[in-house]
């Protein structure tokens, strides 16, 4: 943790204040008509995510985190654990299942995930943007129904279950968002 004033906070930053952690979100400096300037800053909770507004005066000390998004390897889950491994290092790090909440199905053995450490302990955890899955159920198509109307039910490889275009059928391979599982396109080859 390093000391720094309150009028160098920058958005992307995480402090330490009134013992829980924040990502700066936006900060404006206000300069009222008579006095010091203050520093509006919009934060969120690194934990519950909650948002909360805050004032400091520019001469105020406030604790920066160290932060750092490193690249790790997905190996493979342990109980509520999901074992990450280091590329470079081969050192195994673990973090909770939690971590990427309804996302979880979508992570893959193999998979490169990108990692926010706050003081070198694992807060925040992103994958790649989509993923290719293959979808295991798909409704057949309604009579009548027109290929430009409605997506229709399908059950990908993972268990999760979207919405597909009604010329997709089971055994087909797609790219899905893993931010939502939305069906993004056909898999190529």
């Amino acid at each position: 943790m390093a000391k720094m004033q309150a009028n160098q906070m920058r958005a992307g930053m995480v402090i330490e204040f009134e013992g829980q952690r924040y990502t700066i979100l936006k900060q404006n400096i206000m300069i009222p008509g008579k006095g010091a300037a203050v520093i509006q800053v919009e934060m969120r909770n690194v934990k519950t995510g909650a948002k909360k507004d805050q004032r400091w005066r520019t001469a105020d000390t406030v604790e920066r985190l160290e932060t750092a998004d490193e690249e790790f390897t997905f190996s493979y889950a342990d109980g509520e654990q999901l074992v990450l491994m280091h590329p470079v290092s081969y050192e195994q790090t673990l973090v909770s299942k939690d971590i990427l909440g309804d996302r979880l199905p979508f992570l893959t053995e193999g998979m490169t995930v990108n990692v926010r450490l706050i003081e070198g302990e694992p807060v925040a955890m992103s994958l790649p943007e989509t993923v290719t899955l293959e979808v295991v159920e798909a409704d057949p198509v309604v009579k009548g129904q027109t290929a430009s109307s409605s997506y229709k039910p399908a059950v990908l490889s993972n268990g999760v279950k979207t919405m597909v275009p009604p010329f997709i059928t089971a055994g087909e391979k797609i790219v899905v968002k893993t931010e939502d599982g939305s069906y993004y396109e056909r898999a190529k080859g």
